[in-house]
């Protein structure tokens, strides 16, 4: 990966987005590449939280162990989505498990390199103290838009992201219906009825089990 790829995957999280050129070049000279099949693992509960983790191709599976021993299904992370936010500021340990669903192309900044450069630079490192309360401020909202979507906005985002990331319109889910169920938080059912919704609408076109041509991108955008 070259530093203007490098700095591209830096402009994806919202803390740095704010910083001018310098300081996100900085940040990019950090940066390491990492390509994963599918249903390889990014990294494992109980391991050593370490390095952020940046999205910037592929989808990628956050999962927790029950007290069973099931899967838990907690979120997805599509390209310009990360993990480990809070790892660049202090040491912890990995509680869930990333496991790719496509082959994936993620950046990760480690946390060492990080906190040497904010304390080589001060300036640096007020700019990101500002991004961060602008983060939490962010963050409050998005919360509030999930809580009031419905169903079928959050399942046709849902489909026009993942088609996003793979980079086209024809795709299989990477997700089981029941996982993407426990995702959006709804019923297997429900999902099977509104993709059904979607085609007879024109927006989709579906063939076995899992694929979708999306044939509406817009008008998905703008489910309600």
């Amino acid at each position: 990966m070259d530093l203007h790829e490098a700095e591209s995957c830096v402009r994806l999280v919202p803390i740095f987005q704010q910083l001018n050129h310098d300081a996100v070049r900085a940040i990019a000279s950090l940066v390491r590449d990492h390509h994963y099949d599918e249903r390889e693992q990014l990294f494992t509960a109980g391991t050593d939280a370490d390095a952020l983790v940046i999205i910037a191709h592929g989808q990628v599976k956050i999962t927790q162990s029950t007290a069973s021993g099931r899967e838990q299904l907690l979120r997805l992370l599509q390209p310009g989505d990360f993990d480990g936010e809070a790892v660049l500021f202090t040491p912890t340990e990995r509680t869930t498990t990333a496991t790719a669903l496509t082959g994936t192309q993620a950046c990760t900044i480690s946390r060492t390199d990080f906190q040497k450069l904010l304390q080589s630079t001060p300036a640096l490192a007020l700019n990101v103290l500002n991004a961060l309360g602008q983060r939490v401020v962010a963050l409050e909202a998005q919360a509030t838009a999930a809580n009031t979507a419905s169903v079928a906005e959050r399942l046709a985002t849902y489909i026009v992201e993942t088609g996003a990331g793979l980079g086209r319109n024809d795709f299989d889910l990477p997700l089981p219906k029941k996982d993407l169920a426990a995702y959006l938080g709804t019923t297997p059912e429900t999902i099977s009825r509104k993709l059904t919704e979607f085609s007879e609408q024109g927006w989709i076109e579906q063939s076995g089990r899992r694929h979708l041509v999306v044939k509406d991108s817009d008008s998905l955008t703008m489910v309600e």
